[in-house]
Parts: structure tokens; C-alpha cells; sequence
């Protein structure tokens, strides 16, 4: 009974340590940034691929018909540039495509790193 008792508080500890994790990058992109972006250019996608947007111009990336207003942006794509862009894309670049933001800090920060990590 004690090494029952024992294991369902280690069950429950390492539970609690998970859930309090930060979020994966490649996690949050799977869940929230992958139903329109891929990481490498594939047709179909509403969104233009994102492996190496870090230090890419916006509106630049081959095979993707950005809006004007992206085109115009001219801004070359920083952790923070990014960061305010996912924050809030049509405040950012009115009348960019990209409608929904993302509104936890948290997880804008792990995919940015992520997608810092990956190169074109």
C-alpha cells in the first residue's frame, strides 16, 4: 500500500512537471502552424513555407503569391519582428493574408526559436 501510495505521488509529480513544461516549438507549429504553413515550399498550402524565415525579407519567399501589403512590408524577419507579426498580423500588415494571430507569448517565443532552428 505505501509503494502504491509512493508511485501515484511520483505519477503525479512528473504530471505536474510535464503540464508545467514550456511548450515545444515544433509542437506548437504541428498543432497551430502547420494547418496553413509548411517548412519546406508544398503546394496547397494557404500560407508560404517557413523553414529560414528568420533573416528572410518578408514577401520574399519563391513560390508564394504574397499580398501587396506583405510585398511592401520590406521588413527582414527578426524574433521580434516576428513575435509582433503572430501577436497581431493585421495590425502588424494591414492586409496581409494571414487573419489569426496567436496570442500566447509563450507560445509564439517556442515557435519563433523553432523555426530560428531551421534553416531553408
Amino acid at each position: 500500500m505505501k509503494q502504491s501510495l509512493m508511485l501515484a505521488a511520483a505519477l503525479i509529480g512528473a504530471a505536474t512537471s510535464a503540464a508545467a513544461a514550456p511548450p515545444s516549438g515544433q509542437a506548437v507549429f504541428e498543432q497551430r502552424c502547420s494547418i496553413c504553413h509548411s517548412l519546406q515550399p508544398a503546394p496547397g498550402k494557404m500560407g508560404p513555407p517557413l523553414a529560414g524565415v528568420v533573416g528572410r525579407k518578408a514577401g520574399t519567399a519563391s513560390g508564394y503569391a504574397y499580398s501587396s501589403a506583405m510585398k511592401a512590408y520590406g521588413v527582414t524577419w527578426t524574433p521580434e519582428a516576428l513575435d509582433a507579426f503572430v501577436k497581431a498580423p493585421g495590425k502588424t500588415v494591414p492586409g496581409t493574408k494571414m487573419l489569426l494571430g496567436a496570442p500566447d507569448a509563450e507560445q509564439r517565443a517556442a515557435v519563433i526559436q523553432y523555426l530560428g532552428s531551421l534553416k531553408k
